[in-house]
């Protein structure tokens, strides 16, 4: 009996705060529901101004629970900006934890708000969540062949006609490193020694279709791209073997004490426009995460 009280309280320290954050999105998305149809005869500047800041006052109560209620200790390497910029962010990706990650940042510079993500096509699905990331400017897109690159690249030209702030998130490697998933590792690693770049270890091999299209379609618009890399404290073992970095639930449940966060800013002057040299360039900064 003891013992299943014991399960359960550990239980309440993932559902408590799932339950909140799930059972205010309803009341979230009419409120939402109501500003765009208000909005319909307003300029569409003035409507992303008010959702960005309700999607901003809804994330900082997510953030709430995955910084202070957790206890994480966030750790950043670099300097962030303290001006608010129109950006790409890439990053490695290895759990579902990784989206607050880029919120933790964002709300150092105040543009929690302004958070956009490309995300896998599957997950427009989701209920409530799904749908209103779409209206908020995220983009789905599927992968390899399937990747409709007119889509996403009118998409993000009407968002920067209209001046939405753009904090772009994108996770270039298209899905989660798991070191156990040797299949897909090895799967990424063979791609890379065939197209001729170096095998990576510790990443999976990025693919560069959603960041060379962002970066084209937001031409004069962005002013950088942050390159960040993030690593979660307790996923080596005493043998020193990468286990799978914490799931959300895991995060909430305070499992994690520690994330590191290497911050680079990367003026947008300085990124190869041209196809070819941009996919070595992102390459090599995987190369750099990879050490």
């Amino acid at each position: 009996m003891l013992l299943s009280l014991v399960v359960h309280t550990y239980s309440l320290r993932y559902w408590f705060p799932a339950t909140i954050m799930l059972g205010t999105a309803p009341a979230y998305l009419l409120s939402w529901g109501v500003w765009r149809l208000l909005s319909t005869v307003l300029p569409t500047r003035v409507y992303h101004t008010l959702d960005d800041r309700l999607y901003c006052i809804y994330q900082s109560m997510v953030l709430f629970f995955f910084e202070n209620y957790t206890g994480v200790e966030i750790i950043v390497y670099g300097d962030i900006p303290k001006k608010k910029e129109n950006v790409i962010y890439l990053s490695n990706h290895q759990c579902t934890a990784d989206w607050i990650i880029a919120d933790m940042l964002a709300i150092r510079q105040s543009a929690l708000g302004h958070v956009r993500y490309v995300l896998k096509d599957g997950l427009k699905w989701l209920p409530l969540y799904g749908w209103y990331f779409s209206q908020h400017g995220g983009i789905y897109v599927k992968r390899s062949s399937k990747f409709n690159e007119k889509a996403m690249k009118k998409k993000l030209q009407r968002q920067t006609e209209a001046g939405a702030p753009m904090y772009l998130v994108i996770f270039p490697e298209g899905t989660r490193y798991n070191p156990e998933l040797r299949s897909v590792i090895a799967d990424s690693q063979a791609f890379a020694q065939k197209e001729g770049f170096a095998v990576l270890k510790h990443t999976l091999t990025p693919r560069m279709k959603a960041s060379r299209v962002a970066l084209e379609a937001m031409q004069g618009h962005l002013d950088a791209v942050y390159d960040i890399t993030v690593a979660y404290e307790g996923t080596l073992n005493r043998n020193s073997h990468r286990k799978p970095a914490p799931s959300m639930p895991e995060f909430l449940c305070k499992e994690c004490p520690r994330v590191h966060i290497h911050f680079e800013r990367v003026d947008i002057k300085e990124i190869p426009p041209e196809p070819m040299f941009f996919r070595r360039w992102l390459h090599q900064r995987f190369e750099l995460k990879d050490r």
